[in-house]
Parts: structure tokens; sequence; C-alpha cells
């Protein structure tokens, strides 16, 4: 069964529809860097910014990650922007208690200044739905992503992993994976196509990390994921590609399809 999916519009970006987004970090650990890395960006090609607080010197206190957020969006008044805490078992910089993680999201959700906050799918599901429900009384959109750093898992439970989001009432359910082998490279990409034709009703971002997995970060558009990450003046995450060859190759592939 084919469902029609609804592309999710920020800021006049329509993840979900034609060659997928790119999305770029911001990953300073202080003002001065973030304020850098922005002005950096206003030169570059992408979609979307994605601030990884997590690398934030001051992320503990919720005043200080606002007046970063403020100068940020100062410099990159009209770019859409998720904003993404991500814990160490994840592959983030620090851990911070559960309770705090909510609030912060709430917190930044509520201020109106991004567009899209990202809940990672296994902090607990009534703290998810937490984070949910407060971004969507602001019009703030939730990716709810899962990252494994070790390996990847089968078939079934990436699928599985995926419709969970989904049915939890993130908006864009996201799954990154490291491969062991070329295998799993392929698995991931099957699991995100069987996951766009059977059950999505929604985007989905899938990659498959590190050197082996970067065909799924430019192939995206034929297995059905929907944003890539692409690095620009620092990579965020093992495998990313620079944004302008990234932004080459989807062009060519969306060309052709």
């Amino acid at each position: 069964m084919q469902n029609t999916l609804k592309p999710v519009i920020v800021k006049n970006v329509a993840i979900g529809e034609g060659a997928p987004k790119i999305c770029v970090p911001l990953v300073g650990e202080t003002i001065e860097q973030l304020k850098e890395e922005a002005n950096f960006l206003t030169s570059q090609d992408f979609d979307v910014i994605e601030w990884r607080v997590d690398f934030y010197e001051h992320v503990e206190d919720i005043e200080k990650v606002k007046e970063a957020l403020a100068e940020i969006r100062l410099i990159l008044p009209s770019q859409p922007i998720v904003f993404t805490f991500r814990s160490a078992k994840e592959g983030g910089e620090k851990e911070v208690s559960t309770a705090y993680y909510v609030e912060l999201n709430q917190a930044i959700a509520a201020t109106g200044q991004v567009d899209i906050v990202d809940a990672e799918l296994f902090t607990g599901d009534a703290e998810v739905k937490a984070i949910i429900d407060e971004a969507h009384k602001h019009n703030v959109y939730v990716i709810i992503s899962n990252h494994d750093f070790d390996k990847t898992p089968s078939k079934e439970e990436i699928v599985s992993r995926l419709r969970k989001a989904q049915e939890l009432g993130g908006d864009i359910p996201k799954l990154a994976a490291m491969p062991q082998s070329v295998a799993d490279v392929l698995m991931l990409m099957d699991a995100t196509h069987t996951m766009k034709e059977e059950y999505a009703d929604r985007p989905i971002i899938t990659m498959s990390m590190a050197g082996k997995g970067v065909i799924s970060r430019i192939a995206g558009e034929l297995f059905g994921s929907a944003l890539t990450f692409g690095a620009a003046k620092k990579a965020s995450a093992p495998g990313q590609v620079p944004v302008e060859e990234l932004r080459s190759v989807l062009n060519t592939l969306h060309k052709h399809m």
C-alpha cells in the first residue's frame, strides 16, 4: 500500500518533497564560535541548520541557551533551525537528567525561535509526548530520533523504531546506525524503503554512518530519506559529506530520477 506522504514545511523548505534537503550542524562551544560558524553559513548552500546544543559550554543554563539562540537568529533569520541536545549515550557530547532534557526542549520550543526540536525515542514515552505537546503548542515540529553508533539493528527493528516514532506523534521519525558491513548499509536502505512504502504518512530520515554508509546520505530520494546531513565548517557525525559536494550529487540524482 502506498501512503500519501505529507511534507513538513518549515520556512518555505518542504521536507519530504523532491530531492532530500541538506541540514548542516552548528557545533560551537562558545557564543563567539557559534557566531563565527553562523556567519560562515551565510555563504553556504543548505536548507536547514541543526544546532547541536550539547556542544555548547552553557547548555545547562536555559537562559544562556536562549541568549545564544537569539545571537544565531540575528545572523541566520530565515533558515529553519533544528534544536538538538544529543545525549552521550546516542553519540552526543554530554549527559543531563531526563527532567532537564525535557525542560530544555520545552523551553526552547516555547521561544518560537526554532522550527523543529529533536527528541530521542528512548527518552521515555511520557517524556517524548511532553516535548511533542509543548512543541506543537508553539507550532514547532518534532524529529523523534534514534542513533546506534555500534551497529545496525535488524531490518524489522529499524522499521519498528521508525513506526514507534510516528505513533508517538513525531513529525519526522529519524534513525541513524553504524554499519559493520556493506550488507548493513543495504539493510538500512531496504528498511527505509519498506517504511516509506508501507507505513509512513510523513517524512522520515535515515542514514548509515561512516565511510561505508555515505551512499545512504546521497540516495535518500530513491529509498525514502527526506533529509541528509552535510558538513559545513565541521562535521557533527562520521561520514558527513561537505555541503557543496552533497548538493551537486543530490541535484544529479534528482534530475535523472
